[in-house]
């Protein structure tokens, strides 16, 4: 054994001095001693223990606990103790965590070690308080601003670090972690009110008008983010990603007026949000500034009277409970599915400071090493259990786990986008955003357009001499309510464009449609570009109502600003294909005052004009004018035009546009295609009102949708 023990001492010094020839810089690395470093995901639970009476259980050891996996027993690798009643006695400390916090962290942190920073966040409560500006009125965010006051004034305990972060169109870290009162209130006391207010309520994503007041921290895809609820859910997922490399639990206290939905929502986005903040042992508190409201049936006091008899049968009310009830479920999941408490319909803003002060009071924080290797993207169920009867546990109860993007030929890359499709947590570092619609192709069959855009500034487009190349893979699958496949898409889009178009700072769309029945329905659709590999998952539910009890049926509305000319092997179901030429929809419903806007809807089923009378057809004698016969044209006398609205001041109005026809009479549908120059509009947003009247039939709708006209 010594014999080879010195054979080995030689060979490693003749390599030594081989690498000292060769390498001078290597010479002087093994002089200074080598650092090997081994990276392994560390999976963190912090753990809180009450006995029967409530009261916290502060001596338990690591061998005390037992945590399982998917009811696989895993081994405690790290235990901690953090009690806040240890808290040093720092006057004014400052704890630069955010804003040193690296651009790109990982989920899950390697194993922790102590430094100077650890030791300045031992038993401390981490806050960060973030206001999301983009959604409160200027009233919501002086009462978010003056609640938070009153917590640094009389409620902030000398174990509390308290950082401040806000959305506007940007996301900004207002102060870094600090104990120091005047400073806190000094930023806070900061906010401009006016600068981050939401535009007044109005429709965006489809026909039905659902409210959304969002922007966007990303400031190069200023259209891809006016409307998109999502990127408030992202911003979350960057504030979890770069406090992730901090092993104790963060608190995020969420102040908004509600998440107002667009119609179109992403589950994929939410889910990737929430998983981060578990990830990154970051509890959310969501809080609703908007405090209790009234509802009275007849409305507000500021809103104009209702009309008709809701107010009187109680629909009303119950269309303000509805819409109070969307604006409030995203939080309650951020909270519900990170750990903590969603406090909705009160005044008494200071308790969610009190219940984020008791709940951190004290707390163990359990690290251990996965024993499942595999990188599948699948939820992973934690249990935690202690030795002790008669004890209760708070903990998170799982996670997902990462997912790798590995492909080296066709069939590897389509069962890495299958599996992307399958999985319970979609990759979201492609952005996507989606607009769906219906158009009556017959009684029981409607044509569904699905618009897809990826920002140009995600896409890495490769440069090949003129031109920027890029190429994107798309899956996707439409299942009905017993989950059962109803449709699906499969495409790859190869991009070529000039690369004077300066295609990053625009957007890249995808229109593609499927046919279905009436009904509920939910689509996933999984984008993959093929450069880096980069993945993106949108998932929503949708409804594709049916027509027939509807007094006034009626299409959704396409707003667009293009026009294009149709290819020759186009969906000939496709209803926004017609006379050879393509209407292509906007998704983001933001303009140029330089562009027209087009409006595009139909009319199914019109009533006869009481004028009317039986034409002939040439070539068709005596063929009667009715619904089943499409050689005949139908008299009827639909009304249409569309109003502008500026708050509740109509800002424009077109002249009436009259259809005295059936446009199409094998679907018996009337269509309207109103061109609006936008010149005539000052920039801003606008609420758009269409005004759409069956004439003979004495039947009338209102759509609304919301648009944004920039300069």
């Amino acid at each position: 054994m010594t014999r080879i023990r010195e054979l080995v001492l030689h060979k490693l010094m003749a390599i030594a001095v081989a690498c000292a020839l060769l390498r001078p810089d290597l010479a002087l690395a093994q002089q200074a001693g080598y650092t090997f470093k081994a990276e392994a995901e560390l999976v963190l639970v912090n753990v809180s223990v009450r006995d029967r009476n409530g009261n916290l259980v502060r001596d338990l050891k690591p061998e005390d606990f037992t945590i399982l996996e998917d009811n696989k027993p895993q081994k405690v690798s790290s235990f901690d103790i953090e009690n806040m009643r240890n808290a040093p006695a720092v006057a004014d400390q400052q704890v630069a965590l955010l804003s040193t916090a690296p651009k790109k962290a990982t989920a899950m942190p390697a194993n922790p070690t102590l430094s100077a920073q650890t030791q300045a966040i031992k038993d401390r409560r981490l806050i960060i308080l973030f206001f999301d500006l983009s959604a409160m009125e200027p009233d919501e965010i002086e009462r978010s601003a003056q609640a938070a006051q009153n917590y640094v004034d009389k409620q902030m305990q000398p174990a509390d670090l308290v950082a401040v972060m806000s959305l506007g169109n940007s996301i900004t870290l207002n102060q870094d972690f600090t104990s120091d009162r005047a400073q806190l209130k000094k930023v806070l006391e900061s906010f401009n009110l006016g600068a981050g207010a939401g535009f007044e309520e109005g429709s965006t994503g489809t026909t039905e008008g659902t409210p959304d007041n969002a922007n966007s921290f990303t400031v190069d895809d200023t259209e891809y983010n006016i409307f998109n609820t999502d990127r408030r859910l992202e911003a979350i997922r960057t504030i979890a990603l770069q406090v992730a490399s901090v092993p104790q639990e963060k608190a995020l206290i969420y102040f908004s007026s509600g998440m107002d939905r667009t119609g179109i929502e992403n589950e994929s986005e939410l889910r990737s949000a929430t998983n981060a903040a578990v990830l990154a042992n970051m509890v959310i508190y969501t809080m609703d500034i908007r405090g209790l409201q009234a509802l009275p049936p007849g409305g507000a006091a500021q809103n104009a009277s209702l009309r008709g008899i809701s107010p009187y049968n109680g629909q009303s009310t119950l269309n303000d409970l509805n819409s109070n009830f969307t604006t409030q479920e995203t939080l309650v999941s951020l909270s519900v599915d990170t750990g903590g408490r969603a406090y909705l319909d009160s005044n008494d803003f200071t308790r969610v400071f009190r219940g984020v002060q008791q709940d951190m009071d004290m707390y163990y924080l359990l690290g251990y090493h996965s024993t499942n290797a595999a990188r599948d993207g699948k939820f992973r169920r934690i249990t935690v259990r202690v030795n002790r009867p008669n004890m209760k546990l708070e903990y998170r109860k799982g996670y997902y786990a990462a997912a790798d993007f590995k492909h080296s030929n066709k069939d590897d890359r389509e069962r890495q986008l299958q599996d992307e499709l399958a999985s319970d947590l979609p990759s979201t570092d492609l952005p996507l955003y989606l607009a769906t619609g219906y158009f009556r192709l017959a009684d029981n069959r409607y044509y569904v357009p699905i618009s897809l855009i990826v920002p140009g500034s995600a896409i890495p487009f490769t440069r090949s001499r003129e031109q920027d190349k890029a190429t994107l893979d798309l899956l996707g699958v439409v299942t009905d309510e017993r989950k059962i496949p109803a449709g699906g898409i499969r495409d790859t889009v190869k991009l070529a464009v000039n690369a004077a178009n300066e295609v990053q700072r625009k957007n890249v769309q995808y229109d593609n449609g499927l046919v279905l029945p009436p009904g509920k329905y939910h689509l996933k659709i999984v984008v993959r570009e093929n450069e880096d590999g980069q993945m993106g998952a949108f998932e929503t539910d949708f409804i594709v109502p049916d027509l027939k009890s509807t007094p006034l049926k009626m299409s959704s509305i396409v707003m667009a600003s293009q026009l294009q000319p149709a290819g020759k092997h186009d969906n000939p179901y496709d209803p926004l294909i017609r006379n050879g030429s393509e209407i292509v929809p906007s998704v983001t419903r933001v303009f140029s005052s330089g562009q027209h806007l087009y409006f595009y809807y139909e009319v199914y089923d019109p009533a006869r004009s009481r004028n009317a009378s039986t034409e002939t057809v040439p070539g068709k004698k005596g063929a009667p004018d009715n619904h089943a016969n499409g050689d005949t044209k139908n008299s009827v006398r639909l009304l249409s035009n569309v109003a502008f609205f500026k708050g509740d001041v109509k800002a424009y109005e077109t002249s009436l546009t009259e259809v005295q026809e059936v446009t199409v009479p094998n679907r018996h549908a009337a269509v309207f295609q109103l061109d609006v120059p936008l010149s005539e509009l000052k920039p801003g947003f606008y609420t758009c009102q269409i005004n759409v009247i069956d004439d003979a039939a004495g039947h009338f709708v209102f759509p609304r949708l919301a648009m944004l006209l920039r300069q």
